[in-house]
């Protein structure tokens, strides 16, 4: 004998019914939230720390960035400070045919120009040379002691001037070279 529909139907019918009452619970569905578009923000620019403060002793200041390099040509030999690829800030010339050195410093000021090394510090007058880049020159003999005291420096000497960034050259052997070569 099969089992009457009528004895299984409540328990279906209770089921079904449950279903029906949860289903109505549940109300409209919420429309999808739109999220605006994030934009990244701007990263910070990165500030370089002020200078420090140089130290008292003007021979503990950092160097001027730039290399020394030499050169002869036919007018004689030459020396020049500054960054590879960029017009040299300082330049020794040594002019065979005048025996004559010729200092020279990338800038227009017209004040004197003072060199201060490790034993000796000295005022030179200088004038403009027509040259682009500008650049203001003074001339000085071979045996100058200015030259010497250049090339002897205890690592370092200083080109400064009024209206114009002091420079702090590495006494290297370049100084020395052009000296020698106008003193033959």
């Amino acid at each position: 004998m099969s089992p009457t529909p009528a004895r299984f139907a409540p328990p279906r019918l209770a089921v079904v019914a449950t279903l029906l009452v949860l289903a109505g619970c549940v109300g409209n569905p919420a429309p999808p939230r739109t999220v605006a578009p994030t934009v990244a923000a701007p990263r910070p620019v990165p500030v370089a720390p002020p200078p420090a403060p140089l130290a008292a002793d003007w021979r503990d200041w950092p160097v001027t960035p730039g290399d020394w390099t030499y050169r002869t040509d036919a007018r004689g030999s030459i020396a020049l400070f500054g960054v590879p690829g960029a017009d040299a800030v300082l330049t020794l010339r040594c002019d065979r045919q005048t025996n004559t050195v010729y200092l020279s410093r990338q800038g227009q000021a017209r004040g004197p120009l003072t060199l201060r090394t490790s034993t000796l510090a000295r005022s030179v007058t200088v004038q403009p040379t027509g040259a682009a880049p500008a650049y203001v020159a003074t001339a000085l003999t071979p045996r100058d002691g200015i030259l010497d005291a250049m090339a002897f420096s205890r690592g370092r000497f200083l080109v400064e001037q009024a209206g114009m960034p002091t420079l702090v050259i590495p006494a290297w052997a370049e100084v020395g070279r052009v000296t020698e070569d106008c003193r033959r």
